[in-house]
């Protein structure tokens, strides 16, 4: 069974940085995506960035792009999502979460991960953005 644990979420005054941390376990195909959503208060939840271990693909939703990056540390079996010039909108509970395939296409990153496509999900982490 997969499990997933996020960490590294905190109150951040604007233009600040965090890295969020995606500790992943459980994997039973041979392919994933692990991507990471935002939900604010009274908002659906958001996909903000993807990566998927068939080829390395990587995807940015246009809010992140140029300030977030996502990365893999393979001996760690862990995620992350690095954060710069955070805003106040970047606010909100950040959730890792995977889908995995036999088949390695099935898991590219080519547009903005959605929430529907993900089947194991994380608790999430509170990121705050506020002077």
């Amino acid at each position: 069974q997969v499990q997933l644990v996020e960490s590294g979420g905190n109150l951040v005054q604007p233009g600040g940085s965090l890295r969020l941390s995606c500790a992943a376990s459980g994997f039973t195909l041979d392919y994933y995506a692990i991507g990471w959503f935002r939900q604010a208060p009274g908002k659906e939840r958001e996909g903000v960035s993807c990566f998927s271990s068939s080829d390395g693909s990587t995807y940015y939703a246009d809010s992140a792009k140029g300030r977030f990056t996502i990365s893999r540390d393979n001996a760690k079996s862990t995620v992350y999502l690095q954060m710069n010039s955070l805003k106040p909108e970047d606010t909100g509970l950040y959730y890792c979460a995977t889908r995995q395939s036999r088949v390695a296409a099935v898991v590219e990153c080519s547009s903005t991960p959605q929430p529907r496509q993900y089947h194991d999900w994380g608790q999430g982490t509170q990121v705050t953005v506020s002077s």
